[in-house]
């Protein structure tokens, strides 16, 4: 039995329903429909302009959809659209529930703010005050993610781009958020550091009980990642399962295209 057959009786955390969004006359994603559930790891894959951007764009709340809904199962709320809600709560959920991972993690951190400021940012918006024990959480969460913490009180714009990437997952795992966006978090990174860092990772996803939607065209991301896969080509999801039997069984002409391209390198 696989993780997701294991949490499959579990209400879902998140709802998509017939998401679309277009720029004018190009679409960007259509009717994208889906659940994730607590803990599970969904994989988005399709090549370039196939929109799967777009609707991680769309889910994280970095761009409004045309049409649709987005329903989260809020604490003591119950499912919510979060479409519904007031741009302060919304903020409010990006910041303690929710995080996301740019590819660029010069797009997910402050260049200027120490390593260790940066992973206290979030415990403090939140509500911690103690300086000592926000000092303290930073610093468990640097050696979390194997960065020393002599390095604590260094900028991130002195460290590689391998260490940007994983101060940037402390950064947002910090809170504990129950739905991190992971936008190809592995991409730019040389083989080497790209191996590690997905270690991590999967270490992290699995520890923390941390459900997570991960965009990326790497098949390796998502096989070793992901416990379902989402195929997209032109904004719309051709092909969807779990990701052994979409890999190893690929339906679809396209994604049968996708996986035999790989195998070929």
């Amino acid at each position: 039995m696989n993780a997701f057959q294991k949490l499959a009786p579990r209400p879902p955390l998140l709802t998509v329903s017939d998401l679309t969004k277009s720029y004018g006359g190009q679409i960007g994603c259509r009717d994208v429909s889906f659940t994730i559930r607590p803990g599970e790891v969904l994989g988005i894959v399709g090549e370039s302009g196939s929109g799967k951007s777009t609707l991680l764009a769309c889910l994280s709340g970095q761009l409004a959809p045309d049409n649709g809904s987005i329903t989260y199962d809020m604490h003591g709320r119950g499912p919510v659209d979060i479409l519904t809600l007031s741009e302060p709560e919304r903020r409010r959920l990006a910041r303690t529930d929710w995080g996301i991972v740019h590819q660029n993690p010069r797009d997910g951190l402050r260049m200027d703010v120490s390593a260790g400021g940066n992973i206290g940012e979030r415990p403090m918006a939140i509500g911690a005050r103690h300086y000592g024990n926000i000092r303290a959480e930073a610093q468990d969460w640097l050696q979390k993610v194997e960065i020393d913490i002599t390095r604590t009180d260094d900028k991130p714009r002195t460290f590689s781009g391998g260490m940007q990437q994983r101060l940037q997952i402390a950064r947002n795992l910090v809170t504990r958020p129950r739905l991190v966006f992971m936008d190809e978090p592995t991409g730019g990174l040389d083989v080497s550091v790209q191996a590690r860092l997905l270690d991590l990772l999967r270490g992290l996803v699995r520890e923390l009980g941390i459900a997570a939607i991960i965009v990326t065209h790497d098949l390796a991301v998502v096989r070793l990642l992901a416990d379902r896969l989402m195929v997209m080509q032109r904004g719309r999801v051709i092909e969807h399962g779990l990701t052994d039997q979409v890999l190893d069984d690929p339906h679809h002409p396209y994604t049968q295209l996708l996986v035999s391209s790989v195998l070929q390198v």
